[in-house]
This record gives C-alpha cells, sequence and structure tokens, in this order.
C-alpha cells in the first residue's frame, strides 16, 4: 500500500479499484493478525465540528491498538474556533501531528485543510461524503460474501452523503448499487455521473424513485436516517414522505433470500428500519460498526507508510 503514503483521503474517488482493493485486502490482514502494522511514536489529530460515536471511538481504539497516540483537538479548546484561519490552522498542526481526520460540515473545508496541511488529512465525515464507513461498508460484505463483484447493493431513504459515497465505493467495487429515493431527496447528479465514469463496464449504477424495484433480488439492503445531522428540524416532516423507504420484513422479502441488512449507525427504530430487521438473523449491522475500525486501522497504515510484515 505505499501508493498511499501521504495522500489525503477526503472521497473514495481518491482511489483506484487496485487502492481499494488493497485497503479492504490489509484490513483483513490486520484484523486476523496475518500483517502487522506499527505507528508508534505516530500522532493522529481528531478534529470534529459534529457530533460521533462510531467515528471517533474507532480512529482513537484503533490508533492505539496500531501503537500510535491520538490527540482529540477539542474545538472549545482551539483557536479555529475564535476564528484563526484555517490555512494557519492547517499549517501549525503539520508541525505537530503525523495525521488530521476531520468531520464537519462542508467539504470545501475540508480541502483547504488538504491544500495547506502538510499531513494526510482523512474525511471522517462531511455532508457530502462519508468514505470511512464505506471501507468498513465493503469490508463486511467481502467478508459476509467473500466477494464483491457482481454484488448488488440496493441503498433506500436520503440521498445524502452515504448515498453518496456508497456510489463512489461500488463503482470501484464492481458492486451494482440501486438508491431508490423519494423525487426531491435524489443524490447528487455530478456524484451520480461520477460514480458512472468510476463504474465502466464493471458494474450498474441504478437511481430510481421505487423501493420495490430497488429492493428485489438485492444481496444487500442499506439503509440511513432520514434526516442527518443539521437536519433535524425537518425530521417529523420527512417521515410520511421517506415511510414507503423504509427497511421492514416486506422490503426485505423482495431481496435474495440470503440477502443482509446493513445501517450506518445511529438508528431510528421504526422510522427507517424496524427492531425485527435490525435485530434479524439477517442484520450484518453490527459487524459493520466493528469493522470501522478494522478499515481505518488498515487506513492508517497505509497512509503512514506503517505496514509491517
Amino acid at each position: 500500500m505505499t501508493a498511499l503514503v501521504g495522500q489525503d483521503f477526503l472521497t473514495l474517488a481518491d482511489l483506484s479499484p487496485e487502492d481499494l482493493q488493497g485497503l479492504l485486502t490489509l484490513a483483513t490482514q490486520i484484523k486476523t493478525g496475518a500483517v502487522q502494522a506499527d505507528c508508534s511514536r505516530k500522532v493522529l489529530g481528531l478534529l470534529f465540528r459534529k457530533t460521533s460515536t462510531r467515528t471517533r471511538v474507532s480512529f482513537s481504539v484503533g490508533m492505539v491498538q496500531l501503537g500510535g497516540q491520538v490527540l482529540d483537538l477539542q474545538l472549545n479548546l482551539i483557536q479555529v474556533s475564535r476564528g484563526e484561519p484555517i490555512r494557519d490552522t492547517a499549517r501549525v498542526l503539520s508541525g505537530y501531528l503525523d495525521v488530521l481526520a476531520i468531520r464537519t460540515y462542508d467539504q470545501t473545508e475540508l480541502e483547504e485543510f488538504a491544500q495547506y496541511a502538510d499531513i494526510p488529512i482523512i474525511n471522517a465525515l462531511t455532508d457530502q461524503a462519508h468514505p470511512c464507513q464505506i471501507l468498513a461498508d465493503l469490508l463486511t460484505v467481502k467478508e459476509h460474501f467473500g466477494q464483491l463483484s457482481g454484488m448488488t447493493l440496493a441503498y433506500l431513504g436520503d440521498g445524502n452523503n452515504m448515498a453518496h459515497s456508497l456510489m463512489l465505493g461500488c463503482a470501484l467495487a464492481g458492486v451494482n448499487i440501486r438508491v431508490a429515493t423519494p423525487a426531491d431527496y435524489a443524490p447528487d447528479r455530478d456524484v451520480v455521473k461520477q460514480a458512472q465514469t468510476l463504474a465502466s463496464d464493471r458494474c450498474k449504477i441504478q437511481v430510481t424513485t421505487d423501493p420495490q424495484i430497488a429492493a428485489a433480488g438485492a444481496n444487500i439492503l442499506y439503509t440511513d436516517v432520514w434526516a442527518s445531522m443539521g437536519q433535524e428540524d425537518s425530521a417529523e416532516s420527512r417521515i410520511p414522505i421517506f415511510q414507503p423507504y423504509q427497511v421492514n420484513s416486506k422490503l426485505l422479502g423482495l431481496a435474495d433470500k440470503e440477502a443482509i441488512v446493513l445501517h450506518c449507525l445511529p438508528a431510528h427504530r421504526g422510522e427507517e428500519i424496524t427492531e425485527d430487521v435490525l435485530e434479524g438473523a439477517q442484520s450484518q449491522v453490527w459487524l459493520q460498526a466493528e469493522n470501522r475500525m478494522h478499515a481505518q486501522k488498515a487506513l492508517l497504515a497505509s497512509l503512514l507508510g506503517a505496514v509491517g510484515n
């Protein structure tokens, strides 16, 4: 994975299909102990403008298990919260840290950090993309089915950052993806075109308003909350609009009989997914959550050139 040393990871489009497969293979090897990675004397900074459970904890525990250290840059304790320009903060932090994971609203803020920092910048979630989550998702699918190429994933719900990153990740991995959203909540057209270009002849990218078409025969049903962080004021009004996209036993019955269910969490039981499906035999949500740590360990080791034998 030397090709990724020192690079930024702002979107899955930063990777080639070979890069993605290499990261997933390395994640499996690190998880099973077949490969050792050593990040001792390396420091990961976390700069989060949004709340986080899985991202914060999986990055923190993963880095510690790799032998490194983590510095949580709490916004109320650093000068960026008082108006220090991003370019100044980025250049200063480059002198202290080895890698910086940022969770924020605007993708352009992340890009400005990357422009001025001399260390790898990782997208730990923006309103536009959530690439680290997709590494864990694809790792989970690969573990469960033994393959990625030729599988079909149906995403049902809001055309948000998860929909965007899933399309890009599936395009690189050769996974067919059907994104079903209400008409006024479709994913960004530019991202759809980008995914279709990345997909080439490997797989198909489909966007529809029909959840049944998306779910029919799918190997994976995937959903996310109907109102993302920052959209809480519209959450109640979205429920009737999104109700047909709820992942429930009826919709799961349209999928392949061996299909699995994924959710990036947190889940609103009774809204985007029902309790019986989330807790059911076909749910792989808890493995998916655990795999956040393993996938991110592979990412950190690759960006820092810390992969051993």
